[in-house]
């Protein structure tokens, strides 16, 4: 087990790997569409991509998902395959909406994995950004 302080230190110690070993301006919350932004996490257990859709106003949300919703075929063909779409996914006593990619059995305790998550989430997040650079027009609400 590890005291609260020493996980505290090794996710800052991954997230500055992390930076030095994949130094770019990443997308993340400059989508520049209200509601809409990409997220990189890693736990204990996994670690994920994904495209959130937060819009604090239900039917924008709803409007901007269904717009995701029809490109579903598209981001799974030509983007992220192995993607889940969940239009209700609970967090921090909100709902959102979001599509993610997911890596198991790793964690961020364990700096065995560090390399291989740095890889999936580098190489995943560049799908989601070339993704929202071909299609951002169409989702622009």
């Amino acid at each position: 087990m590890f005291s609260k302080e020493e996980s505290k230190r090794l996710k800052q110690d991954f997230w500055i790997a992390f930076g030095k070993s994949f130094p770019r301006k990443w997308t993340l919350y400059n989508t520049k569409i209200k509601g809409l932004t990409f997220k990189f996490q890693f736990n204990l257990k996994t670690a994920e991509v994904a495209i959130i859709v937060d819009h604090n106003n239900l039917e924008v949300r709803m409007e901007l998902w269904e717009k995701l919703i029809s490109l579903k075929s598209i981001i799974k063909e030509e983007y992220l395959p192995n993607a889940t779409f969940n239009d209700s996914y609970p967090i921090n006593n909100k709902e959102i909406s979001k599509i993610y990619v997911e890596i198991k059995n790793v964690s961020i305790h364990n700096k065995d994995t560090w390399q291989e998550t740095m890889i999936f989430l580098s190489n995943n997040m560049k799908k989601v950004e070339a993704f929202f650079q071909e299609y951002k027009d169409i989702l622009g609400v």
